[in-house]
């Protein structure tokens, strides 16, 4: 276990390597591999335990009752999942949680344990749980900015929504996002083929070029 890796983590923020080996065991870790397409939760489990990615990649998917499928978030390593389906006990989870890397390793700590003191870390419990509210704020931060990426009605308006604010996180008109075309639409809402024509459409018209993941806008786009 790299205890260094983890003092990095948001949740474990402000504690020492040494400090996290010591709670580890108190708070009924477990770690576990998984392969790609490998589900790590299904939709409607109860969970018990968050989960930090420690290499590889995870992603929230949804499938509704037509078939349609949507990618909400993608884990990358030192971030968490299910927290808030941990914490609530009883509410089933409305996504499935999925492995998106050839070998994802997880981190899984049981929520209870970490909400409640104990006597072998208890000095540590209250800037766990002020860190867990600070995870728990982040992704409510990233839901809204993908309400927000979604809220235009046509592909070219979220396109111009979401990829101009993968290049301000970035500081660079050159930057690459975390999804494939799929994941792309499958996280704007869109068609594939879509998406794929519209981004073709806003190459010959200068606005930006890419290669797979991978984009260059021009020096305002919104203005074109």
């Amino acid at each position: 276990m790299d205890y260094q890796f983890l003092s990095q983590t948001m949740l474990f923020s402000g504690e020492s390597p040494e400090e996290i080996k010591e709670m580890l065991s108190c708070l009924g870790a477990v770690t576990r591999s998984y392969g790609k397409g490998e589900i790590i939760y299904h939709a409607g489990e109860c969970v018990h335990s968050m989960g930090l990615v420690l290499s590889g990649n995870v992603q929230i998917e949804s499938d509704d009752v037509w078939g349609n499928h949507s990618v909400l978030d993608d884990i990358t390593p030192g971030f968490f999942f299910a927290e808030t389906y941990a914490s609530l006990l009883k509410e089933p989870l409305m996504v499935n949680v999925v492995s998106a890397a050839a070998k994802t390793e997880v981190l899984f700590l049981n929520i209870g344990r970490l909400l409640t003191t104990c006597t072998n870390s208890c000095t540590h419990h209250n800037r766990l749980i002020h860190n867990l509210f600070f995870i728990s704020a982040r992704k409510n931060l990233l839901l809204s900015r993908r309400i927000f990426h979604t809220t235009p009605k046509s592909i070219r308006g979220r396109l111009l929504s979401y990829l101009p604010a993968q290049s301000a996180a970035a500081n660079s008109l050159d930057f690459t996002i975390p999804f494939n075309r799929q994941q792309l639409a499958d996280y704007l809402n869109v068609d594939r083929s879509a998406l794929s024509a519209e981004l073709s459409k806003m190459q010959r018209e200068g606005l930006l070029t890419t290669e797979r993941n991978h984009f260059t806008l021009c020096e305002d786009p919104l203005e074109s």
